[in-house]
C-alpha cells in the first residue's frame, strides 16, 4: 500500500495528519496478515456447536442426521441447491451464504458425491463457515489442489478431509461425519487418525479401558489433507479435556514426520507433557504400490513406514504393533503421568499457543525402489514419452540406458506444503544428499529462468547458466502435462547434450484416477490402460469395488479385512507374529454378504492359501449382519479351508456367537492376538 506509507511518514508534520495517520495504522492493522493457521481453534466442537448439512436430503445424510441428532449433536438444518422447505423438521436452506444468514452454522457436514465436493466446499468457504468437513472419496486430486490455494489465502474456514469419517466429540454429543456411535464414551483421550477403521479400533480400545475420548479428528486418507497430525496435536495440547494422545499413521506422505518433529519440541519445553501413543500402518506394504487409501502411497522423496516409525519412537511416542493395546497401554502411560513430571529439563516450561506457526520442513528422504503399479494410473515409458512430444514448450528427447550423469526430475506434490512440488536430483535416482524439494503455489502457470525455483533447481542439479533456459521449457512442459492431465507424478530422467542442454531420456508418468472414476475426465489418458497386462485377481477385484494386491513369498494366510488402514495393519499385525500373508485385501467401507463371498473366490483362487483371517469392525454395518454374509458366503461357495474371523464393533456379541454356532470351519475371536496365533497355527497345518 504505497499511499499508506507516504501518508504515513507525512504524518509526522502536522497534528491533524497525525490523527489521521493513528487512525490509518489502526484501521491497517486489522488488515495484518491473516493466513489458515488461524482456522486452528475452529476444530474444538462441542455442545455449542450448530451443524449445517450439504447435500441434506440424500440418503446418506438423512440417515446421519438422524442417528446424530438423537445422540445430542445440534443440527440447524441444510442445503439443497435452489430449494427451501424442511426435512427432517428442519430448515432447507436454498444455498450455504442463506443458511450462513438465517441459521448462523458453526460447521457444515458436506455429503455430496466426490465429483461435487470441491464445489461444495468452496460454497463454504465463499459462506466463511468456521469447520467444514469433506467425508467423500474420489475427490479429484487437483480440485483439492485448486482448494488448497484458495484455503492459504483466508483466516475463516478450517477444512477436515477429504475422504475421512469426520471430527467428533465424545464429551459434546457432536459428531460431524459417520463414526459409529456405540464406540464412543466421554472420556480424556484425543485421537488423530489417517485410517477410519483403524480410528474405530482405537476408540473402542479406549472405551474397554474405561478411557473414553474428548476430541477425534480424522486427517483422512487422501494425500492432501485439510487438517494434518500437527494441527491436531496443537489442538490436543491445549484442551484441558485431553489428558492423552493417540496418533494413528500410515505408509505416504510426511505427516509422521512433521508430528514427530513437534511432539520431539513438545516434550522439551513441557515440565509433565500428556502421554503421546501411536501406530503407523503398512510396515509390510510392497514398494511402489497404493495401499487402498489414495493417499496410501510414497512420492518420490518421502520416508517409507519403518523411517515413520522410528522417528516417532525417538520423539517419545509409546509405539503399538495394533490398535488393540492403545487402551490399556494409555491407562499405564496416564497412571505414571499423574506421580510427577516426566523430567527436570529447564526447557520444559514454555506454553506455545495453537495459532503457533511452525516452519515447514524440506523433507529429503531415501526413495523407496518403485515397482510398476497395477490398477492405477502410471503407464508405459514410451507413452509417456508421447505425451511429451505433443505438449507445449517442445523440448529435446533421446531414449538412453541410464547414466551416472543423469539428472532426476520430478513434478509430484508436496503434503505438508499442500501443493505442487519440483525434486530435483543430481543423480539418476534420489538421495539424501543429491535431491532437493521445491514447493510452489498451484496458481503459478509459467515457468523462465529467471524463477527462483529454476535457479534453485539448476544449483541442486549443479547446470552451467548455458542450461538454465532448457530447464525452465523442461519444467514448464512437465507443468502443462501436470495440469491438463491431472498426474498425481511425472518423474524424468534427464542428461546435458553437447550443447549443455538439457533433454529427457526416460519418464514415468502416474495420474489421478479419481479424475476419472469419479468426474469422467481425462478419459484419454485412462484408456492407455490396458488390464490385461495387469494381475488378473487384482483385476477382477476392481470390478467388485474390491481392493486386492497380491503378495510375494510364500504367503499361507489370506486377510479379508474392511478399511484399508485396517487391512494395512492386519498384514502387519499378522507378520509381527510369525505369520506370511498372501494379500492384501480391503472390502471397503462396508463388508455385505457379496463382497466377502466376492473376496472368498479371489483369495481362495491363490493356491498358496491354506487359512483364511477375516478381521472386520462393524461400524455402521452391524457385526450380526457381516456374520450372516461370512456363513452364507462360506455355504454358497462350499469352502474348505479353515477361516479364522475376529468382529468387532456394533453388534460384536452377536456375530461371534453366531459364527461360533454355523457348525462351520469358522473360528471366532474378539482378541486380535488369539485370533492371529489361531490363523497362524492353522495356514502352518496344526
Amino acid at each position: 500500500m504505497p499511499g499508506l506509507c507516504s501518508l504515513t511518514v507525512r504524518a509526522r508534520r502536522t497534528p491533524l495528519l497525525q490523527a489521521s495517520a493513528r487512525q490509518i495504522r489502526h484501521f491497517s492493522s486489522s488488515l495484518r496478515h491473516r493466513d489458515y493457521a488461524d482456522t486452528l481453534p475452529n476444530l474444538k466442537i462441542g455442545a455449542h456447536t450448530r451443524v449445517l448439512f450439504q447435500g441434506f436430503t440424500g440418503r446418506q445424510a438423512t440417515a446421519n442426521v438422524k442417528e446424530s441428532l438423537e445422540w445430542g449433536t445440534k443440527i440447524v438444518g441444510g442445503v439443497k441447491p435452489g430449494v427451501e422447505g424442511k426435512h427432517l423438521g428442519l430448515p432447507v436452506f436454498p444455498s450455504v451464504k442463506a443458511a450462513q444468514e438465517r441459521a448462523k452454522p458453526d460447521a457444515s457436514a458436506i455429503y455430496v458425491p466426490g465429483n461435487q465436493t470441491a464445489k461444495a466446499i468452496e460454497e463454504a468457504i465463499e459462506a466463511e463457515i468456521p469447520l467444514v468437513v469433506a467425508v467423500a472419496e474420489h475427490v479429484p486430486l487437483h480440485d483439492i489442489l485448486r482448494l488448497h490455494s484458495i484455503l492459504k489465502t483466508q483466516s475463516k474456514t478450517r477444512l477436515v478431509g477429504a475422504n475421512c469419517p469426520g471430527i467428533i466429540s465424545a464429551i459434546g454429543k457432536c459428531r460431524i461425519g459417520f463414526q459409529p456411535l456405540p464406540c464412543f464414551a466421554p472420556g480424556n483421550i484425543g485421537i488423530i487418525a489417517k485410517s477410519g477403521t483403524l480410528s474405530y479400533e482405537t476408540v473402542a480400545s479406549t472405551t474397554r479401558a474405561e478411557l473414553g475420548q474428548s476430541l477425534c479428528i480424522s486427517m483422512g486418507g487422501d494425500p492432501l489433507a485439510g487438517t494434518n497430525f500437527v494441527d491436531a496435536l496443537k489442538i490436543f495440547e491445549e484442551d484441558p479435556d485431553t489428558q492423552g494422545i493417540i496418533l494413528v499413521g500410515e505408509i505416504g506422505g510426511t505427516a509422521e514426520m512433521d508430528a514427530a518433529e513437534w511432539i520431539t519440541d513438545y516434550r522439551q519445553r513441557t515440565a509433565n507433557p500428556k502421554p503421546i501413543m501411536a501406530l503407523v500402518g503398512g510396515q509390510q506394504a510392497p514398494p511402489g504400490r497404493i495401499m487402498g487409501h489414495a493417499g496410501a502411497w510414497t512420492a518420490p522423496g518421502e520416508p517409507g513406514p519403518e523411517e515413520k516409525y522410528k522417528a516417532l519412537e525417538r520423539a517419545g511416542a509409546v509405539m503399538v504393533n495394533h490398535p488393540e493395546k492403545f487402551g490399556e497401554g494409555m491407562r499405564s502411560l496416564l497412571s505414571s503421568r499423574s506421580k510427577g513430571p516426566a523430567s527436570d529439563s529447564p526447557f520444559r516450561t514454555q506454553k506455545r499457543g495453537i495459532h503457533t506457526m511452525r516452519r515447514a520442513t524440506t523433507h529429503q528422504h531415501q526413495l523407496r525402489p518403485q515397482t510398476p503399479q497395477s490398477r492405477t494410473l502410471y503407464i508405459k515409458q514410451f507413452q509417456a514419452l508421447d505425451i511429451i512430444k505433443q505438449t507445449q514448450p517442445a523440448v529435446s528427447l533421446s531414449e538412453a540406458a541410464p547414466s551416472p550423469s543423469d539428472y532426476h526430475l520430478s513434478l509430484t506434490i508436496d503434503r505438508t506444503a499442500l501443493s505442487p512440488a519440483l525434486i530435483a536430483s543430481s543423480s539418476n535416482g534420489f538421495d539424501t544428499a543429491s535431491s532437493a524439494r521445491l514447493p510452489f503455489d498451484y496458481t503459478k502457470e509459467t515457468f523462465s529462468s529467471s524463477d527462483l525455483i529454476i535457479a534453485a533447481a539448476a544449483a541442486q542439479l549443479q547446470l552451467p547458466q548455458s542450461a538454465h533456459a532448457s530447464l525452465a521449457q523442461l519444467v514448464q512442459a512437465l507443468w502443462t502435462i501436470f495440469k491438463e492431465k491431472e498426474a498425481f507424478v511425472l518423474e524424468i530422467r534427464a542428461g546435458l547434450t553437447d550443447k549443455e542442454a538439457l533433454e529427457v531420456r526416460g519418464a514415468r508418468f502416474g495420474f489421478d484416477d479419481a479424475a476419472f472414476r469419479s468426474s469422467g475426465r481425462q478419459g484419454d489418458v485412462h484408456a492407455l490402460r490396458n488390464p490385461e497386462e495387469e494381475v488378473p485377481e487384482e483385476v477382477e477385484a476392481e470390478k467388485d469395488g474390491i481392493v486386492y494386491v497380491k503378495l510375494g513369498g510364500e504367503g499361507s494366510i489370506g486377510t479379508l479385512v474392511n478399511g484399508a488402514g485396517l487391512a494395512m495393519n492386519t498384514v502387519d499385525a499378522l507378520t509381527f507374529h510369525g505369520g506370511a500373508c498372501a494379500n492384501f485385501l480391503d472390502t471397503g467401507g462396508k463388508a455385505t454378504s457379496e463382497t466377502v463371498k466376492s473376496s472368498f473366490r479371489i483369495i481362495t483362487s491363490d493356491e498358496r492359501v491354506k487359512a483364511i483371517f477375516v478381521n472386520i469392525f462393524g461400524g455402521l454395518t452391524r457385526c450380526d449382519m457381516i456374520a450372516e454374509g461370512i456363513i452364507l458366503a462360506f455355504r454358497d461357495l462350499n469352502m474348505k479351508v479353515p477361516v479364522v474371523v475376529r468382529l468387532r464393533g456394533t453388534n460384536e456379541e452377536s456375530g461371534q456367537k453366531m459364527i461360533a454356532e454355523s457348525g462351520l470351519p469358522l473360528h471366532a475371536f474378539d482378541s486380535f492376538e488369539d485370533a492371529a496365533k489361531k490363523v497362524i497355527s492353522l495356514a502352518k497345518g496344526q
